[in-house]
C-alpha cells in the first residue's frame, strides 16, 4: 500500500475545508483522456461527500502527451492570477486541445491579464512547480495518471465513481 510521500499543505492547489475527514488528491494530467474522464466523477464526489478536501497535483506525462507539460505550467500561470480552478476545469473540458494558442484562447476566456500569462508561460515561471509535482508523484509511487490518494494512501482501485466513494467510505 503506497502512501504519499509530500504530506498536503499550503503549497498545493485545494478544495474544501483544510481540516475535512477526508482529503482526495489528485496526480492527474490535463491531456490524458483517464484524468478527463475522471474530472467529472471528482466533482460529484465532491458533491455528494460533505467534509472533503480535494488536492489536485500535477503529473504530466510528456512523453506521452506533447501538451501536457504546458498545460500544467498554464494551471499554474492562471493559479499565479487566483484563478486556478477555473483553469483546471477549463483545461479538463478541452483536454484535446491544449496547445499554446489554445491555452491563451482559455486564458481570455476566464479573464486572466493574457499579457502577464503568455509571459509567464514563455518564460517558464512555473516550470519548477510543476516539476515539483511531478517528483512528489514519483517518490509516491505514481506511475500513470490518474492516481488517486485517500488520506494519503493510494488508491488503487478504478476511477470510477463507485469505486471511489466506497474506498472514501472505508476511510471514515
Amino acid at each position: 500500500m503506497s502512501k504519499l510521500t509530500m504530506p498536503v499543505g499550503e503549497r498545493d492547489h485545494s478544495q474544501g475545508p483544510e481540516d475535512a475527514a477526508v482529503t482526495l488528491l489528485e496526480y492527474g494530467d490535463y491531456e490524458c483522456p483517464h484524468c478527463a474522464a475522471a474530472h467529472p466523477v471528482v466533482q460529484e464526489i465532491q458533491r455528494r461527500v460533505g467534509d472533503l478536501r480535494f488536492v489536485y497535483r500535477n503529473f504530466p506525462l510528456s512523453e506521452s502527451h506533447p501538451h501536457a507539460e504546458s498545460a500544467a505550467e498554464a494551471a499554474e500561470a492562471a493559479a499565479s492570477q487566483d484563478q486556478f480552478w477555473e483553469m483546471h476545469d477549463t483545461l479538463f473540458e478541452h483536454y484535446r486541445s491544449l496547445d499554446d494558442g489554445h491555452l491563451i484562447g482559455y486564458a481570455a476566456q476566464i479573464g486572466l491579464d493574457v499579457n502577464e500569462f503568455e509571459r509567464e508561460l514563455r518564460e517558464r515561471t512555473h516550470e519548477d512547480r510543476v516539476r515539483e509535482d511531478f517528483m512528489s508523484g514519483v517518490r509516491s509511487g505514481v506511475n500513470g495518471t490518474p492516481t488517486f490518494f485517500i488520506n494519503s494512501v493510494r488508491h488503487n482501485g478504478s476511477a470510477d465513481l463507485d469505486s471511489l466513494l466506497d474506498a472514501i467510505q472505508q476511510m471514515v
